[in-house]
């Protein structure tokens, strides 16, 4: 059962990139020219779909892996184009829209389901691979590992997904961020110790089984992400 902070925050999350970002968001994840500072964000965020990608086998025919949280879909087809049959999901219908239309007129031997909703339905059914970029990073760390716990129960291989570390840069950051008009706000991130996080993934009872493994933290201006891994045991 999903806790109420999660689905509050889900709905704070689908307004902001479905309303209120969306051509921001559109622009940074294109080709088109940006300012310095959104420069930076776009490198970090190229490097760590990169970083996710190589976690996962470079062949991924026939596998089934769960894109959540996927945006304008550059790495559903990144791994569409490695075989694997990606269900790509988002909480804005406008990004998944524009996913679409991005979308190359061929993926070799893959494929890319496109979806709006919740990463966590458990209608989309069983992956081999899950890869979370950037989409659990608003939520608490327990929201967070709660909702990679119910995603475990559906997975056989290995889950990939980034947080927010904890420095004291990023904290500063997001003191400044919550002085804007409340309009003008993305929904902030909630940064977690790495320690405190894998100690969390370690006792929750939906995660036995699983162990954390590689980590990498990613850091290009404004951009601030690191991935962990959790694989099978």
């Amino acid at each position: 059962m999903q806790h109420l902070s999660y689905r509050t925050r889900r709905g704070e999350i689908e307004h902001y990139f479905d309303r209120t970002a969306v051509q921001a968001w559109a622009r940074l994840t294109s080709t088109a020219p940006v300012g310095r500072i959104r420069a930076t964000v776009r490198a970090g965020r190229d490097r760590m779909r990169q970083t996710l990608l190589d976690w996962l086998p470079q062949d991924l025919h026939g596998a089934r892996l769960l894109d959540a949280g996927c945006g304008t879909g550059a790495l559903a087809v990144e791994a569409a184009r490695r075989g694997a049959e990606v269900v790509a999901i988002d909480l804005s219908p406008t990004l998944v829209q524009l996913a679409r239309e991005r979308l190359p007129e061929t993926l070799g031997r893959g494929s890319i389901d496109f979806r709006s909703g919740d990463m966590l339905d458990p209608a989309l059914g069983h992956f081999d691979h899950v890869v979370a970029m950037d989409s659990l990073i608003h939520y608490s760390a327990h929201d967070a590992v709660a909702a990679l716990a119910g995603l475990a129960a559906r997975t056989s291989g290995s889950m990939v997904f980034t947080f927010a570390p904890r420095t004291p840069l990023l904290a500063a950051m997001i003191t400044v961020g919550r002085l804007f008009p409340r309009g003008d706000r993305a929904p902030w991130i909630e940064p977690v110790a790495e320690a405190q996080l894998r100690s969390e993934l370690r006792a929750n009872p939906g995660l036995q089984g699983w162990a954390d493994a590689r980590s990498l933290r990613v850091k290009s201006g404004f951009y601030t992400s690191q991935a962990l891994e959790l694989v099978r045991t």
